[in-house]
């Protein structure tokens, strides 16, 4: 055994010899990376990259809040289908929309203690539903992640173009640009990207809570206008139609949207400080309170000053223009802190996408590439991931919310119903558990709850509306594009399962369980295909017998002359190595090379192994890269799927 040198290489002995351990040695080197993302996180400041309260809220309620800018809007494109006169339905709609809402909450408030880990939906219906739930549940969030991210950006842009209608052409491109800047925040950390999008929730929320406390004290003091020159109205129908339960319950349907992001907190527990049940739990009160108060005084006002629905005006720009009046700052001001809520309200969606992604990636039904930290912390996979797929959808759809919106909120109210379903389960269970008695599970342990009945109830009938709120969405935005999302999910979960399948076979294969003595390689032989004689050539022919001495170069002639320049300069250099010329008449230059090779793998002994040495040039500048020719790859696509052939590339630098 060679002796290190543990002084010069800061290796340090453990395990009677045969283990060493290495230490790190300063910091990383600074990079483009760190210019763009900021310096490298070491594992063990992951405790400090947690984020308290006031933070919390901006981080993972955006989402929710930022719902207020454009949920009462979709209850009015709907209404419009049967004239002006219906929009009086649209706050009798709100109200029963923030009852349903305050029990989701006081759900997920107590998902939140039960399941102190995160996860949300999917872990309460791993633990108490099976894995199918829990899968229809995974993919029910992720697919509304995405959509949070899209229909937020493109929200926030409306409201941009509300303010100068010239940039209507180019929201699409504005949306990625955004959508882009949002995710590289991201990248830089939580806390980092939490601090910079705190202040601005805080004067959205202020502004807000300003616009609807003006709107409703110049209302009691009968001054408050009608919207002057109100927008063009906007339907989804080209023929009005009276107000029917259908009709209602579609618009009651789309005003949901307001509730989506609720989930946020549950899935994101853990970037909260310790103790971090108890801090998760009270910005998801604050959230709701905020939510509620904002839902219904937009959609009051928006009543009472005849806004309505347009692709050009926004419901929120109608409202603050209406309420300041001449006051042109207040408006402006208004109207840009709900744009950028609206952009940060995609901040939930990576925070949250990320961390699920991740958690379903350890139980192996995503790639495990979702379970990696980036240099900075965070699930760098899953952020971009997120943004490529939002663009994506930004870019098919126009960056139109009322386009998007039929996809929306289906996936979080089929999440709402599973995580409701599995609370009660779990309640169920801790009331036939006996007094001091506790049931261990992966992710919790149940202890026996006297008002466990009271408690089961309350998340029964809570699956059970937002069960029905599903199947209301489901039909009433069918034919608008909701077939996309109900299509989509059973689709992502079919996926889900054949990844895991894929990663349990893998494991079975890769188990040291059953082996008793692991074959060594008795032979190897060796083939270099080569393209001509130089010093590239050399090289991999060096590295060639240094690993074995059965040793075969082959040559692929599509030219008798430049054949015969070949073997001239092989009997000067080639070293005694036989050389192989394999004809090719019709100019193919892989599929001689597989041919020759299928046929050693044909007679191949038992533990012989046939290793393709391949000489490659390696460029100093990657402009010249890709003038040279990529045989190893090709090679390797070629022969990936071949057992007992080894392929190795033997770099030869050149300028």
């Amino acid at each position: 055994m060679h002796h290190i040198p543990k002084e010069s290489m800061q290796i340090e002995e453990i395990n009677d010899q045969t283990v060493f351990q290495q230490q790190p040695v300063g910091s990383p080197p600074r990079s483009w990376r760190t210019w763009l993302i900021g310096r490298p996180l070491a594992s063990a400041d992951a405790p400090h990259e947690t984020i308290g309260k006031t933070i919390g809220l901006a981080v993972f309620a955006s989402d929710a809040l930022s719902s207020t800018a454009y949920a009462t809007q979709e209850i009015l494109v709907i209404l419009a289908a049967a004239g002006s006169l219906a929009f009086g339905y649209a706050f009798p709609i709100s109200i029963s929309i923030v009852a349903l809402m305050a029990i989701v909450v006081l759900s997920y408030e107590q998902t939140i203690h039960a399941y102190p880990n995160g996860g949300g939906a999917y872990i309460v219906a791993r633990e108490n539903l099976g894995e199918i739930p829990a899968q229809a549940a995974g993919a029910s969030l992720l697919t509304d992640y995405i959509l949070t991210v899209a229909v937020s950006i493109s929200s926030g842009v409306a409201q941009v173009v509300s303010a100068f209608p010239e940039l209507l052409p180019y929201r699409v491109i504005i949306a990625l640009a955004l959508t882009f800047l949002v995710m590289l925040v991201n990248l830089r950390g939580v806390r980092e990207s939490g601090i910079v999008f705190a202040v601005p929730s805080y004067i959205f929320l202020v502004m807000m809570l300003l616009t609807v406390g003006v709107g409703v004290v110049r209302l009691l003091m009968g001054n408050l206008n009608m919207v002057d020159s109100p927008p063009e109205l906007i339907t989804t129908y080209t023929t009005f139609e009276l107000v029917t339960p259908f009709l209602l319950l579609h618009a009651f349907s789309s005003g949901t949207s307001a509730m989506t992001g609720i989930e946020a907190i549950a899935n994101g527990i853990t970037a909260f400080k310790e103790p971090r049940s108890r801090n998760a739990g009270v910005v998801l009160m604050w959230m709701a309170g905020i939510l509620a108060t904002l839902f219904l005084g937009i959609t009051f006002l928006a009543g009472k000053i005849g806004a309505v629905p347009s692709e050009i005006e926004t419901v929120i720009s109608q409202i603050a223009r209406t309420v300041y009046g001449d006051s042109v700052l207040l408006y402006l001001l208004a109207v840009s802190m709900t744009a950028i809520i609206l952009f940060m309200a995609a901040n939930t969606a990576f925070a949250g996408f990320p961390r699920l992604a991740a958690i379903l990636a350890r139980d192996g039904f995503l790639p495990h590439q979702f379970t990696y930290r980036g240099s900075r912390l965070v699930f760098s996979t899953g952020i971009v991931a997120l943004a490529v797929m939002a663009g994506v959808i930004v870019v098919i759809f126009n960056a139109s919310v009322t386009q998007m919106i039929p996809l929306y909120a289906i996936g979080v109210f089929l999440s709402f119903t599973l995580s409701q379903a599995g609370m009660a389960h779990r309640w169920w269970k801790a009331g036939h558990l006996s007094l001091g008695e506790e049931q261990v599970e992966r992710s919790s342990v149940i202890h026996h709850d006297p008002h466990w009945l009271q408690k089961m109830i309350a998340n029964g009938l809570g699956a059970a509306l937002t069960a029905v709120v599903t199947l209301v969405f489901g039909i009433t935005k069918f034919p608008d594009g909701a077939w996309i999302v109900v299509a989509l999910i059973p689709l992502l979960v079919v996926t889900f399962i054949a990844i895991h399948r894929h990663y349990e076979n893998l494991a079975h294969q890769l188990s040291l369980d059953h082996v008793l003595i692991y074959p060594r390689v008795s032979r190897q032989r060796v083939i270099i295909p080569i393209s001509g004689v130089h010093q590239g050539t050399l090289a991999g022919l060096r590295y060639a017998c240094s690993i074995s001495d059965d040793v075969t170069a082959i040559y692929i002639s599509m030219d008798p002359e430049e054949e015969e320049k070949i073997k001239a300069k092989w009997g000067i250099w080639g070293e005694g190595i036989r050389l192989v010329i394999l004809k090719s008449p019709y100019r193919l230059l892989i599929e001689p090379v597989l041919e020759y090779i299928e046929k050693l793998c044909r007679i191949r002994q038992p533990n012989e192994v046939i290793t393709v040495v391949v000489p490659q040039f390696v460029s100093r500048h990657w402009w010249t890269g890709i003038l040279h020719s990529q045989t190893a790859f090709l090679l390797r696509l070629g022969l990936l799927l071949r057992p007992g052939v080894v392929i190795i590339e033997v770099p030869y630098q050149v300028e």
